[in-house]
């Protein structure tokens, strides 16, 4: 259905719902962070929900616990196909029927084998009417992670920088604090907090030694897995990394070959490391990082330094999202790039992006660009 044929009232519950579900990334991996609205007989909103911390329970069952009885006869409203499984919890499909709810308006279906139409079939056998793809590009948007991760197999991959406006994030002599300003910054740690790891070269976390923690009051808890690219194991047991990977999980990748005795100290500390395939370079493959975060339950990567990652990420056609935060100043090309060499011989073969948002950021620019063909 086009848009034109969605009432202004189902428009905006499913908004709604959007907007419920959005509360939910970077907590609910590997599920899909949904949102759900209640609207009863009357038209009134009588419950809402969204995926819950850890993924359980549903959107769904937390807006019919909500609506009560007045769930019966109602139009509800989720971003994604009610799940058909027995999980942890019943199916949502089933808490649908039983709510004795009228229609069900889905923005998606779940590409999930286990769910895959098998929800929307359920609630039609049962008399439920059911309606499909309202809002359905917002939707693609938020849950691009767990699609990206049902249907290819790897995280959805955003590449954040914190640049100057001719694209450095660094001094010749490294100092980098700091290009942007308090907002930018804030709205850095916003991104940590919507994600479910954050990634680092060794490169970066030598030099700068990161916690790479969500650092807003009322969302330290919704701090990323810290994950570190480095293929021979250099990171030290006394970084801030290693030193907290008690409390906060720190995974490591490394290639074959990477000294046993660096690696029992690292994991002496509660870090993860994983063994990785090496590129032709020698280098740990970037490709098997992806899969291997995907299949550990991660669906949303958010890289953060440095140059040479976020070329390695952009060459091999793996970023999806850029968050640029670009501040009027200007640094010099003895700076450190933003993004490391590509090898690129032709301006057609650059990676091509489109821009999706700009906004200020207090004195920088705040920009979202996603992938061409995304």
């Amino acid at each position: 259905m086009s848009a034109s044929a969605w009432s202004r009232r189902d428009q905006t519950a499913m908004a709604t719902a959007l907007a419920l579900g959005r509360r939910g990334l970077g907590r609910v991996a590997p599920n899909p962070a949904v949102g759900c609205v209640v609207l009863d007989a009357d038209g009134h909103v009588a419950g809402r929900g969204w995926t819950q911390p850890g993924g359980r329970p549903h959107a769904e069952t937390e807006a019919l616990a909500r609506a009560g009885d007045r769930a019966r006869g109602a139009d509800v409203f989720v971003t994604l196909e009610p799940c058909s499984h027995h999980g942890r919890t019943p199916p949502c499909a089933d808490a649908l029927i039983a709510a004795g709810v009228a229609r069900v308006v889905a923005a998606l279906d779940d590409p999930d084998e286990r769910v895959a139409g098998r929800g929307f079939a359920r609630l039609r056998d049962a008399g439920v009417k059911v309606e499909v793809g309202l809002a359905a590009g917002q939707a693609r948007y938020d849950q691009a992670g767990f699609l990206m991760r049902q249907e290819h197999g790897r995280p959805l991959i955003a590449l954040k920088t914190a640049m100057t406006m001719d694209g450095r994030i660094a001094a010749a002599t490294g100092d980098s604090k700091w290009i942007t300003g308090a907002e930018a910054r804030r709205r850095g740690h916003m991104l940590r907090a919507t994600h479910d790891a954050i990634l680092v070269g060794i490169g970066t976390a030598l030099a700068d030694d990161p916690s790479l923690d969500c650092r807003i009051d009322g969302l330290e808890s919704a701090s990323p897995i810290r994950i570190v690219v480095d293929t021979t194991l250099r990171l030290s047991p006394d970084s801030r990394l290693a030193a907290s990977a008690e409390r906060l999980p720190t995974w490591v990748f490394c290639a074959s070959g990477a000294p046993s005795d660096r690696r029992a100290r690292l994991e002496s500390q509660g870090v993860r490391v994983f063994e990785a395939p090496a590129d032709d370079d020698g280098r740990v493959d970037l490709e098997a990082v992806a899969a291997i975060a995907a299949a550990e339950g991660v669906t949303r990567l958010l890289i953060e330094g440095g140059g040479g990652v976020a070329a390695g990420f952009l060459g091999l056609g793996l970023v999806d999202r850029i968050h640029a935060f670009r501040a009027p100043l200007a640094i010099g090309a003895d700076g450190t790039a933003a993004i490391g060499p590509l090898g690129l011989v032709r301006v057609a073969d650059a990676p091509r992006f489109i821009r999706r948002a700009v906004e200020a950021a207090e004195d920088d620019l705040a920009e979202i660009y996603v992938r061409a063909g995304a």
